[in-house]
C-alpha cells in the first residue's frame, strides 16, 4: 500500500531540510519525497501542518510485566499520544524485567511505540546478588554483573545505564569495569550521575572521566534534575570542556522544573533538604493516603517507612535553569516518563508537545526542537534509519499544527493527552489520529548490535 501525505511543511534536522515536500510511503518505508503528486492508496493532506519524524525518547522508563507474561501499557500509550515512536527504557540503572528479554516480549506482541532498552546496571546488580543498594559488591558478584551486562549487550541492548545516585554501594572499580563492557561496541553509557545540586560537578567528572578512560561515548541523564539549582551555566561549560578535549558527552532535560522518584529512594536519604535547600513541603504524593498533597515533616517518615515505592513530585529546581539547559546545543529531549495506575509526573504525557509550545513561545526554534528530539537522539543511539525521512528511512512520521500543539498534562492530571497532534504513523502505518489510537500495537522492538 502506498500513502502519499502531501502539503505540509516537511521539517528534518537529519537532512537539514525545511521545505514544503510531500512524501510517498511504501512498505514501512519512505520510497519518495517529491514536490509532486505520485499515485497513491491514500493521501493525507497536511496543508498547514508540520509533517517531521517521530519524536524519540531517549530517557523514559518503561512499563511493567505481568505474571502473564505481557507488557501492562500505560506509559507507552502516552507516549504515543505525544508524538514519540521510539522509546528507550531501561534508563537510570533501573528495569522492571530483563531488558533483552523485555525486547523479545515487544517482539511478540507489539507496542504503541517502538522500543529500545538499555542494559540496567543496578537491576542486574541485584540479579547477581548484592542485597543493599549500600552495599559493596564481592569480586564474584562483580564478574556476575559484568556477564549479564555483556549477554544484554549481545541481544540487542542499545548500551549500559547507571543509576549512580540511587545506589550508593557501587564504588569506582565496579562501576569502570561495567562501563568497560561497552568498550568496542560502538554503543553509550547513560548515567544518572552520584550527585546533585552543589555536588554535580564531581558527579558528572566521575562519569566522564569513565567514559573518556573506556572510550564509549556518555550520554548524561535528566541534566535538568541534577544541575537546575543554579549549577546549569557552569555545568554545561564542564560538559563543553571535556567534549573540546576528545570525549563524546550529550546531555538530555525534560521540560518541567519539577522532578519525580519513590520515596524510597537514596534521593530522600537524610540531607536531602539541606541539599536542595528547602522545606518538606516542596514533595507531594502522587499514591496513597495522601495522594496530591504536599508533604510534612510527618506524613513524609509515615509514607517512606510504609510505602517506600510511592512515587513523588518535588518542586525544587528554577525554571530559567531547565531553560538554559534547552537552548543548550549539547542538550536533547527526554521525558523521564514513569508512571503507575494512580498518576506521576505530567512529563509522561506532555513533555514532547511542550517543547513545540515553548518554541511557539520563542524560547527556542522550531527546528531546533524538533532536533532535539529527533535526529539528536537517533544519531545517540545510531539509529541511521530513524529521526529523518529521506528516502528508505523507517516512515515513523509526526503531523502537527504548530498554532495549536501543547501538553494539557498538569499535576493534578498527568495523564491528559496533549491538543494538536494530527496524527502519529510507525512504519507508514497510522498509529494515532485525532485523539483516537487507532492501533496500539504497531511497535517494534529496536535492537542495536555492536556497531565497531
Amino acid at each position: 500500500m502506498k500513502t502519499l501525505i502531501k502539503g505540509g511543511r516537511l521539517i528534518d534536522p537529519a537532512n537539514k531540510t525545511d521545505a514544503y515536500l510531500n512524501l510517498l510511503l511504501e512498505n514501512g518505508r519512505v520510497a519518495l519525497v517529491t514536490g509532486g503528486c505520485p499515485a497513491a492508496d491514500e493521501t493525507v493532506d497536511a496543508s498547514g501542518r508540520i509533517v517531521c519524524p517521530g519524536f524519540i525518547d531517549i530517557h523514559m522508563h518503561e512499563d511493567p510485566v505481568g505474571s502473564d507474561g505481557k507488557i501492562r501499557v500505560k506509559v507507552f500509550d502516552c507516549m504515543l499520544k505525544m508524538g514519540v515512536t521510539t522509546a528507550v527504557g531501561g534508563n537510570c540503572g533501573s528495569a522492571k524485567y530483563d531488558p533483552a528479554a523485555y525486547l523479545d516480549i515487544v517482539e511478540r506482541d507489539g507496542a504503541p511505540v517502538n522500543v529500545a532498552m538499555l542494559a540496567a546496571h543496578s537491576y542486574f546488580r541485584h540479579r547477581a546478588g548484592v542485597k543493599s543498594r549500600y552495599d559493596a559488591s564481592t569480586e564474584e558478584q562483580r564478574q556476575r554483573i559484568e556477564k549479564l551486562t555483556a549477554d544484554a549487550l549481545s541481544r540487542g541492548c542499545a548500551g549500559v545505564s547507571f543509576g549512580l545516585r540511587y545506589v550508593p554501594g557501587t564504588d569506582a572499580d565496579e562501576f569502570n569495569r561495567v562501563v568497560r563492557c561497552v568498550s568496542g561496541t560502538g554503543k553509550i553509557i547513560t548515567a544518572h550521575v552520584r550527585n546533585d545540586a552543589a555536588y554535580v560537578f564531581e558527579s558528572i567528572k566521575e562519569a566522564a572521566d569513565a567514559a573518556l578512560a573506556a572510550g564509549v561515548p556518555l550520554e548524561v541523564s535528566h541534566i535538568g534534575s541534577m544541575a537546575g539549582f543554579g549549577q546549569m551555566k557552569d555545568t554545561l561549560r564542564l560538559t563543553d570542556e571535556y567534549r573540546m578535549n576528545g570525549l563524546d558527552i550529550t546531555l538530555d532535560c525534560y521540560p518541567y522544573d519539577a522532578f519525580s522518584t519513590s520515596l524510597g529512594s537514596a534521593t530522600y536519604d537524610d540531607g536531602w533538604l539541606e541539599r536542595y535547600g528547602c522545606g518538606y513541603d516542596v514533595l507531594e504524593f502522587c499514591e496513597g493516603e495522601f495522594a496530591g498533597q504536599r508533604a510534612t515533616e510527618e506524613t513524609f517518615r509515615k509514607v517512606r517507612r510504609e510505602l517506600p515505592s510511592c512515587v513523588t513530585v518535588c518542586h525544587v529546581m528554577l525554571e530559567n535553569e531547565v531553560e538554559l539547559a534547552l537552548m543548550s546545543p549539547s542538550v536533547m529531549i527526554g521525558s523521564d516518563a514513569t508512571l503507575n495506575e494512580q498518576g506521576g509526573h505530567p512529563r509522561a504525557s506532555g513533555t514532547f508537545p511542550r517543547v513545540l509550545r515553548f518554541a511557539r513561545e520563542g524560547k527556542l526554534s522550531l527546528y531546533s526542537a524538533i532536533e532535539k528530539m529527533t535526529s539528536m537522539p537517533a544519531s545517540r543511539l545510531g539509529l541511521s534509519a530513524k529521526g529523518r525521512l529521506n528516502a528508505g528511512a523507517d516512515a515513523d512520521i509526526v503531523i502537527f499544527d504548530p498554532d495549536t500543539i501543547t501538553d494539557r498534562a498538569t499535576f493534578e492530571e498527568p495523564f491528559a493527552a496533549p491538543e494538536g497532534i494530527d496524527r502519529v504513523i510507525i512504519g507508514g502505518q497510522t498509529a494515532y489520529k485525532d485523539g483516537v489510537t487507532v492501533c496500539g500495537r504497531l511497535g517494534q522492538a529496536v535492537r542495536i548490535f555492536n556497531k565497531n
